[in-house]
């Protein structure tokens, strides 16, 4: 049976620390480990000592960039800056023109009624109305969300 504990004992995560180790004999003959006194027959078998023998591989620092990779001075930065907000500026101008035309496309489909689309009584069918309108809606919300995104990554512009 003390072999079976031992081996369990041994499972523990590597990194696991116990400020006190303490063996206990419990009222019904059982040998329990544990980080806490649970009985009167405990005794301390490891106090403020790691459990595992083995210890962590030591660390290298780390340097932010490597000694060798290019760098650029503030102007060339500020340079390639300027082109990035130039280039989102024009995306988003494209992208509100996109916009505007799927909103005409979406508002002309709208009001168009196809012959398939009447009713007897000289309604509308609107399944198959919503049907046929239902990409340019996609569309429509295609071109806002990329109006989002591009304003969002104007804003984290420095």
């Amino acid at each position: 049976m003390k072999p079976t504990l031992l081996l369990a004992l041994l499972a523990l995560p590597l990194s696991v620390r116990a400020d006190t180790l303490y063996r206990c004999q419990m009222p019904d003959g059982r040998t329990t480990y544990t980080n806490q006194k649970t009985g009167k027959n405990c005794e301390i078998i490891s106090q403020d000592k790691p459990v595992s023998t083995f210890s962590a591989p030591p660390q290298k620092p780390r340097q932010a960039t490597p000694a060798d990779f290019p760098r650029v001075n503030g102007d060339q930065q500020k340079a390639r800056d300027n082109d990035r907000r130039a280039i989102l500026d024009q995306e988003l101008a494209n992208e509100q023109k996109n916009l505007d035309a799927a909103k005409k496309d979406l508002a002309e489909q709208e009001n168009l009624i196809m012959p398939d689309e009447r009713l007897q009584g000289g309604g509308v069918q609107g399944g198959k109305k919503d049907a046929r309108i239902q990409p340019y809606r996609d569309k429509v919300q295609l071109h806002e969300r990329n109006l989002e995104s591009i304003r969002r990554e104007i804003g984290n512009l420095k």
